[in-house]
């Protein structure tokens, strides 16, 4: 499996929802409002036999009218129509802003029109249902009534090579996915293993749904990591996207 890391770049954020840009060179993580999280925002794309998988959307930013998302993926020579699955963990703003793109009338369409999206059904309804500020509801009602979804219910397999588990850990309806081939396992934990370092130490998050949940999903698959060897795909690290443990 190829793996390509797609930064969108480096944010804080505080208790307003708002991804800020961060410049980790210049800016002081001090002069921003207390409580501020330094975060990545970064999307992955692995290259299996099969597919050529797109994992999680991103901000869904654009510039000039064309969505940084798919700049980044024809940086590494991979247009838009080539993606053939979204792996969708949850619908957070930071994680499906890129799903969907809109046109000079505001009108949004799907940002990946040759690709199946999978999407756990009862996180779409729980995102409707919240709204703003955590979930873009005008970005992602373009899901539902599309045939190009596949909505999942609980754990299960796509394909016979993904396998993918209702975690419930960051919010109630977030999942996980580990991509098996050739024997090599690559694991996405979403939100709920964002970061290398919070796999290597406990850490009980407020912002998560189920912080005490989230933390021994951590350590579990961290150990089972280990055992199998996994690599590990981590969203929102500034400095380590990818392990192998």
């Amino acid at each position: 499996m190829k793996i390509i890391p797609l930064s969108e770049g480096t944010f804080t954020i505080d208790k307003t929802k708002v991804f800020v840009p961060f410049d980790t060179a210049s800016d002081d993580l001090q002069q921003r409002p207390t409580g501020s999280l330094l975060v990545e925002v970064q999307p992955f794309v692995v290259i299996t036999s099969k597919d050529v998988l797109l994992i999680d959307a991103g901000l869904g930013f654009s510039t000039n009218g064309e969505l940084q998302i798919h700049q980044n993926l024809k940086v590494n020579s991979i247009q838009p129509e080539q993606i053939t699955k979204v792996l969708m963990s949850h619908l957070h703003k930071d994680h499906a802003g890129g799903v969907s793109k809109k046109d000079r009338l505001g009108n949004f369409s799907l940002a990946f029109p040759n690709a199946t999206y999978y999407v756990q059904k009862k996180e779409m309804a729980f995102a409707m249902d919240t709204g703003f500020p955590s979930f873009m509801t005008e970005e992602i009602s373009v899901l539902q009534g599309s045939s190009n979804v596949v909505w999942l219910d609980g754990d299960g397999a796509i394909d016979g090579y993904i396998k993918y588990w209702l975690s419930s850990g960051h919010s109630p309806f977030h999942q996980v996915f580990l991509i098996e081939e050739n024997g090599e396992k690559v694991f996405f934990g979403g939100d709920e293993a964002p970061q290398l370092g919070q796999m290597k130490r406990k850490f009980v998050a407020k912002y998560d749904y189920d912080g005490k949940k989230a933390q021994g999903l951590r350590e579990k698959w961290w150990e089972e990591g280990r055992k199998e060897g996994w690599n590990f795909l981590f969203y929102h690290d500034i400095k380590t996207p990818m392990f192998a443990n």
